[in-house]
């Protein structure tokens, strides 16, 4: 089958690579030069199936109150004049109970232990080398009451399959003791050894070049500029060549979008209409001093809602949310003050481990934002839309690295015309029948 991937992500890479390995012939479009430059660059590289925990919770509303005028709030709601901004929050807001958050998790947990095994899967078929540590995610807590809370979260995630454990202060230090010198703040944490850390763009983008080799078109430097809908079908998809503005039309038997936070309004333009809105995402890269300081455990850091992953010689650290608009400036106030805040929680937490100094002081931290595709439940889409021959694989938010392979994979499988072993709600399909299920709305 003729199969054409919009996007070089880590989600479209992925996909590319599952259409290969079943037989498709496989194009990839995508603007950037090279793949993973946009919101795969620069993550928290973190693979976290066991913290997966959807953002829309019981205490999210009051939170979220509380946080409007914090220039370093973890999740900002920063309104839009959008309809459509406005019915996401709504939506978010509809899914803030108890039920909804187990039933999301548990949803979010079977693609993560899914995409996890796939990911293994191709590292082994590949030999990928992108800086990955197996040395599992420690999460610790700096205040009493959170940290209590922190039990049932961990016998939540015990009930869905993950093994994430309560552990003591003395515990968590003996697991990763990078962080002894902030040990008088701390009050205990979780750990989960299962999970690792890598670098998302490098895995990306060494699969990108497996992929080519195998036999897949990757057309860089390429605008989509629409999909192209004759009766209840794509017929084309239109694209641009950034270089010399030359327009052209490409015909797949499958058209799969890929896209993250644009793919939303690409599938508008054919009546296609999910809610999927851009999460605002931060991260700074600091460059090692003292290597032997730095934690080799990927850790969430609960009070500032922030990640941090060595990735050799450096230490990347990630974390907030804007639900915004399409804006990806690093030059506002506020996103200075957000990266400020990453660069001040490393130097307390890691103190002369890392150069955490300005350009102005003679620092050179890297600093990066991206555009997280959010869903009000979290969960992707992932799945066949009412247009023939148009999928879509989008709306991971967070957690794209974390889905990405496993992602690809069903996405993979389900245009093959098989049915992912994987226990979701993949798009277009009913849950537990036969691939020739009726579509859902979109």
């Amino acid at each position: 089958m003729k199969t054409l991937v919009l996007g070089a992500g880590i989600i479209g890479t992925s996909t590319a690579w599952h259409l290969l390995e079943r037989g498709h012939d496989v194009t990839v479009v995508e603007r950037q030069p090279g793949a993973a430059l946009e919101t795969s660059f620069a993550n928290a590289a973190q693979i976290s199936v066991s913290y997966c925990e959807p953002w829309a919770n019981r205490d999210a509303p009051l939170k979220l109150l509380k946080w409007m005028f914090r220039r370093d709030a973890p999740l900002l709601f920063r309104p839009q004049p959008d309809w459509r901004q406005w019915r996401w929050g709504l939506q978010f807001l509809g899914q803030c109970h108890d039920a909804a958050f187990e039933r999301n998790l548990r949803q979010l947990v079977a693609l993560g232990a899914y995409s996890h095994a796939a990911l293994k899967d191709v590292v082994r078929a590949t030999g990928i080398d992108y800086q990955r540590l197996e040395r599992g995610i420690a999460h610790y807590f700096t205040d009493q009451a959170s940290f209590d809370a922190a039990a049932g979260a961990a016998e939540l995630m015990q009930k869905v399959g993950v093994a994430r454990r309560v552990v003591t202060r003395d515990e968590l230090l003996a697991i990763e003791p990078a962080f002894r010198a902030f040990a008088h703040r701390i009050v205990g944490g979780t750990y989960t050894a299962s999970d690792e850390s890598g670098d998302a763009r490098v895995f990306t983008d060494q699969l990108a070049q497996r992929c080519a080799a195998r036999g897949a078109q990757f057309l860089f430097g390429h605008d989509i500029e629409r999909l192209e809908r004759a009766g209840g079908a794509i017929e084309a998809v239109a694209i641009r060549d950034r270089a010399t503005g030359q327009r052209s039309r490409l015909r797949a038997d499958a058209v799969i979008v890929a896209a993250g936070s644009w793919s939303a309004p690409l599938l508008r333009g054919v009546g296609v209409d999910l809610p999927i809105w851009p999460g605002k995402g931060y991260s700074a890269t600091f460059p090692l001093l003292r290597p032997e300081g730095a934690p080799f455990v990927s850790t969430i850091d609960d009070e500032k809602k922030i990640a941090m992953s060595r990735l050799g010689d450096e230490l990347r650290v990630a974390g907030t949310i804007e639900v915004g608009g399409y804006d990806l400036a690093l030059d506002t106030p506020l996103a200075r003050a957000r990266c400020r805040m990453l660069a001040a929680r490393v130097a307390e937490v890691l103190p002369g481990v890392c150069d955490t100094r300005d350009e102005s002081e003679g620092g050179n931290p890297r600093y990066w934002t991206g555009l997280r595709p959010a869903t009000p439940t979290n969960i992707p889409f992932i799945g066949r839309t009412k247009v023939g021959k148009l999928w879509v694989n989008a709306g991971h938010g967070t957690l794209g690295w974390t889905h990405g392979a496993g992602s690809g994979k069903a996405m993979a499988e389900l245009v093959s015309g098989r049915q992912p072993a994987i226990g979701f709600g993949f798009l277009g399909f009913d849950a537990g029948t036969p691939l020739q299920g009726r579509p859902h709305p979109a």
